[in-house]
Order: structure tokens, then C-alpha cells, then sequence
């Protein structure tokens, strides 16, 4: 028996439904692994909800680790045994077994634990290219970071202080202001009840941020353009309140010759060797303590939709994770 989270229609987290769904046996240059702990990420809202339709019917999740059970012909590199992590896709890591190709995963290190893997791999590959790739940080860079306590906000903050960088956060309450400063936030804004493109340009005195790293979307994206520094840019990477408006480039004349990018992680770990060195670099500062697991939330696989519902509503902080059996 292999219990699997799958969806027919779109919709709300009842449209989520754990059914028995076999692991196929592997074929060439694949494995099939039993999960450990699996990652839940905003994208799997999104998916689940229709805002990035997919083919229906589908399985869920991007992101988990787990022990490698049977392998394929043809693959050398992995072993029965061996703990391994991924994160991207396909779709169908909110599994209990799967089938996977090789070149999707990765080796996971003595010192990194299956949860923390489980947890980070996404989140943590993502703060890798946001900070390294999109945009590359530098000593003395002002950045704005929305939604600094959650997911990717709790690696990107501690991460951009390791380089250097001035980190300004948003949260949406006090409670997650402290968890923001103890990530390493050095100033944080309260965006409910402050206007935070006015508080920025405060806290610059008026000269802006050098780049703003927004993943609310449609609530931030006029007010994120305008906590910009002159030819700042804007790394949108998320729509938690949904889809940003649409707009003329001339707005970004407008507003200081402004620069904007919409990556995806995909785009950023296509080969193995991309996705080698993305793993690697999350590995590395996670060896060093520079990022710190922050696993706030842990569900049983029959609770996801619990588990959605509060991702959906803010209800959480840091990283949540699904454990298979529990």
C-alpha cells in the first residue's frame, strides 16, 4: 500500500484526497525511494487551487527526501540505501513511495537531516539563486526581503547577513517580527499597519533599497517598485495574495529605470551541474549554521489539508513538513 495525495478538480483543500496509488517498479536511469519527510510550499497551493493550472488528475508536491529502495538499470551513481533529497518536480512527492529519475536527486550529506533536507531543499535552493543568480549580493546591498518569517524569508535573511547585506523585512504581525529579527532582520516592518515603501525609503534616507525580493505578489508590487533605489531591482517570485497587476514598462521609467525579474527555480537548476551547485551551496551554510533548520509545523500525510488551509491563511512560520506515516 502506498497512501498518495491526489486531486481531481481544483479547489479549495478539500479537494485533496489520500488514496492508494502503487509506486511503479524503476526503468532506466531511475530509482524509486520511500519518503521520510516531504515539503509543503506555497506552489503547491497554487497548483492545487488552479492559479498554475497542471494536468488533472495529478499528485502533489515538489519537494522531499527520503532512502532509495530499488534501483534501474543503468544507474551507478545511487545505491539501495542511499539517503537522498529533491525538489522541482515532477509533481507526486506527497507520497508515502515513488519512482523518480536519478538526475532529479541528490546525496544527502551525513550532517543534514532528512526533515531539514525535506524542509530546505526548495526553499533553500531558491534563496540560492534569488540572492546569487537573480540578483547577486553584495557587502553594504540595502534589500527588502516581504514575508521575511516565512519559508524562504527564514533562509534568505540569514543567508543575505552572511554576505553582508542590510536586510529589511515585512510580517504581518508582531509575533512574526521577533522571528524575523532573530533571523537576522535589521529593521522590520509591520506592513498591516505601516505603509512599507514610505518606511523604507525612511529607513534609507529616501535613496530606496538595491533590490527587493517579493513573493506576496498583487498586495506589494506597486509599493514594492516604489521601496527602489534608483535602477534597483525587483525579484518577484511568489503570489501569496495573488497574480501582480498587470503593467507598461514605462512605469519602470517612471519610477527610476527600474529592473524587474519573474524566475523560477527550474530555470535555475535545469542541468545536473546547476543543480549540483545549488544543492551544494544550501548544504554548505547549512553545515556552517549560517541557516538554521526552522521546521515550525510538522503534519501527518492524512492532515494535509489542514496543512493547506494554514499555509493559505499565514497561519505559519518558517518551513512545515509532511510526515509519511504519522
Amino acid at each position: 500500500m502506498n497512501l498518495t495525495v491526489r486531486i481531481e478538480r481544483y479547489g479549495a483543500p478539500e479537494v485533496l484526497q489520500l488514496v492508494d496509488f502503487p509506486a511503479t517498479e524503476p526503468g532506466p536511469s531511475e530509482v524509486r525511494l520511500r519518503h521520510t519527510a516531504i515539503g509543503l510550499n506555497f506552489i503547491d497551493t497554487y497548483q492545487r487551487s488552479g492559479l498554475y493550472p497542471i494536468p488533472l488528475p495529478s499528485g502533489l508536491g515538489q519537494e522531499a527526501a527520503g532512502e532509495i529502495t530499488a534501483v534501474g538499470p543503468g544507474v551507478s551513481e545511487f545505491q539501495v540505501g542511499d539517503r537522498v533529497a529533491y525538489a522541482g518536480g515532477p509533481l507526486g512527492a506527497y507520497s508515502e513511495a515513488r519512482t523518480l529519475p536519478v538526475a532529479k536527486l541528490v546525496k544527502l550529506p551525513a550532517a543534514v537531516s532528512d526533515e531539514a533536507a525535506a524542509a530546505l531543499m526548495l526553499k533553500g535552493m531558491t534563496a540560492f539563486y534569488l540572492l546569487h543568480l537573480s540578483y547577486a549580493v553584495k557587502p553594504g546591498d540595502a534589500l527588502l526581503v516581504h514575508a521575511a518569517a516565512g519559508g524562504v524569508g527564514s533562509v534568505l535573511v540569514p543567508w543575505a547577513k552572511h554576505l553582508g547585506a542590510r536586510v529589511i523585512g515585512t510580517v504581518g504581525s508582531a509575533a512574526k517580527a521577533r522571528l524575523a529579527r532573530d533571523a537576522g532582520c535589521d529593521e522590520v516592518i509591520l506592513y498591516r499597519e505601516q505603509d512599507f515603501a514610505a518606511e523604507v525609503k525612511r529607513l534609507t534616507a529616501g535613496r530606496g533599497v538595491d533590490v527587493v525580493y517579493d513573493s506576496v505578489g498583487k498586495d506589494t508590487f506597486i509599493g514594492s517598485l516604489d521601496a527602489l533605489k534608483r535602477r534597483g531591482m525587483l525579484v518577484t517570485y511568489g503570489n501569496a495574495s495573488g497574480k501582480a497587476p498587470p503593467f507598461e514598462p514605462v512605469l519602470l521609467a517612471e519610477k527610476g529605470s527600474l529592473f524587474i525579474t519573474r524566475p523560477t527555480l527550474a530555470h535555475y537548476t535545469t542541468t545536473r551541474e546547476e543543480l549540483d551547485t545549488a544543492a551544494n551551496a544550501l548544504f554548505d551554510v547549512l553545515a556552517r549554521n549560517i541557516v538554521a533548520p526552522q521546521i515550525d509545523q510538522r503534519y501527518g500525510l492524512s492532515e494535509v489539508a489542514r496543512a493547506h488551509t494554514e499555509l493559505e491563511t499565514r497561519a505559519t512560520t518558517g518551513a512545515s513538513v509532511l510526515l509519511p506515516g504519522r
